[in-house]
């Protein structure tokens, strides 16, 4: 069932817990320890950013004080994950919670946890297209796009480039399915052909067999739907050592500095795409991270600025911290029509939302939610070139 779209709520006058200052605590569950644990620091550090402006502006609900409390998704364990977030509600009585990350964890959690208690998720970077369509009581939202999205964006790049015949390898779970079915159907109607779709298990010591399989089938370039600190790196190693690929296509898993920590210019002329803009927002958040003394380039943590500011806009749009209240709002305060408010405007934007007025939170990452309560998407396209990941282009 599609996500209910609740009414509009921000006539609600402030009162009760709106008038007076009161301790709110966020929720921030990433996979600190598993696959993508080399990308999650700079993903809490960009939801922090937000908690951290927010609480500088002393302008959220009559000058309340945010505290985030961050827990371990471990990506890939479902029952650890369910444990963590149970633990964030029940323990430290979250208001809200920014994540989970790796979409099997985040549907688990929002099914186990989160509907159960009622308590609102915005995910930075769950991309399942699964998610869409998930039963969520209205609760759940994500400042990622869907992995149905990425891949048609994924499959035009290739094509673009003047490759038609490609292997794939995903990891075996919801994300690396559902990004491997969706890249399939888009680049085969696109005129493409896929040798072979083939899963692996993240924490092998040895890929040969899986990638002689691909090498088998054929293919002028491999996609690797997998994790970076996991079985990713491993399919890659194993390729290379045998020669079976030299160019390799990296969707939003694989992206981050420690792919080419890991390969340099062994993988030069491999390219591929995850969430990002060129927007203002965006260069304005890079410059407050590195200001923080963190990577605002790194995937998704633009992501996880905007998911964390979403629910203080909602809160302060409805006079309210209870999920029940304020989960009608996100969509009111993400898109238009209102003031558009980027990086560095949180401050700015509470205010305007006391006086009765309408804003449009673009954020970091351009975020304008869609339908089921998603960004509607925008990419960066990357190349390996001399040993280096360099940006080529957005879409």
């Amino acid at each position: 069932m599609k996500k209910m779209l609740l009414a509009s709520t921000a006539a609600i006058a402030f009162a009760g817990s709106a008038s007076a200052q009161e301790d709110i605590t966020l929720g921030i569950i990433l996979g600190f320890t598993g696959p993508i644990e080399s990308i999650t620091p700079a993903m809490a550090d960009g939801a922090e950013l937000a908690i951290a402006e927010v609480n500088d502006s002393g302008a959220l609900l009559g000058g309340s004080t945010v505290t985030p409390v961050r827990a371990d998704s471990t990506c890939i364990d479902s029952a650890a994950a369910q444990a963590a977030a149970e633990r964030l509600i029940t323990a430290d009585n979250v208001d809200g919670i920014v994540g989970a990350d790796c979409s099997g964890v985040t549907g688990s959690i929002l099914a186990n946890v989160a509907v159960p208690n009622g308590m609102v998720m915005i995910s930075p970077s769950a991309t399942s297209p699964a998610l869409s369509t998930a039963e969520d009581n209205g609760l759940f939202f994500r400042t990622a796009p869907s992995d149905a999205r990425q891949g048609v964006v994924m499959a035009e790049i290739i094509m673009e480039r003047g490759i038609d015949n490609v292997a794939v390898t995903y990891t075996n779970n919801d994300y690396g399915l559902g990004l491997a079915d969706a890249f399939a159907a888009a680049f085969e109607e696109m005129g493409g052909t896929v040798t072979l779709v083939a899963a692996h298990e993240d924490g092998r010591a040895d890929y040969s067999a899986e990638v002689g399989a691909l090498a088998a089938a054929g293919g002028d370039a491999l996609v690797v739907a997998g994790y970076v600190d996991q079985g990713g790196s491993g399919v890659i190693q194993a390729a290379l050592d045998t020669g079976a690929f030299d160019t390799f296509v990296f969707p939003d898993g694989m992206v981050s500095q420690a792919l080419v920590d890991n390969f340099g210019s062994d993988i030069d002329g491999s390219f591929g795409q995850n969430p990002g803009t060129d927007s203002e927002g965006a260069n304005i958040y890079q410059g407050m991270a590195s200001d923080a003394g963190f990577d605002g380039t790194s995937p998704f943590s633009a992501e996880s600025y905007d998911a964390a500011a979403l629910i203080m806009l909602a809160m302060q749009a409805a006079g309210s911290t209870d999920p029940a209240d304020y989960m009608g709002e996100i969509l009111n305060v993400a898109n238009a029509p209102g003031t558009e408010i980027l990086p560095g405007q949180l401050g700015m934007a509470l205010e305007m939302i006391a006086n009765g007025e309408d804003v449009d939170f673009v954020g970091a990452s351009a975020v304008e939610l869609i339908g089921p309560g998603e960004s509607a998407g925008n990419y960066r396209e990357i190349e390996i070139s001399g040993g280096e990941l360099t940006v080529v282009g957005f879409r």
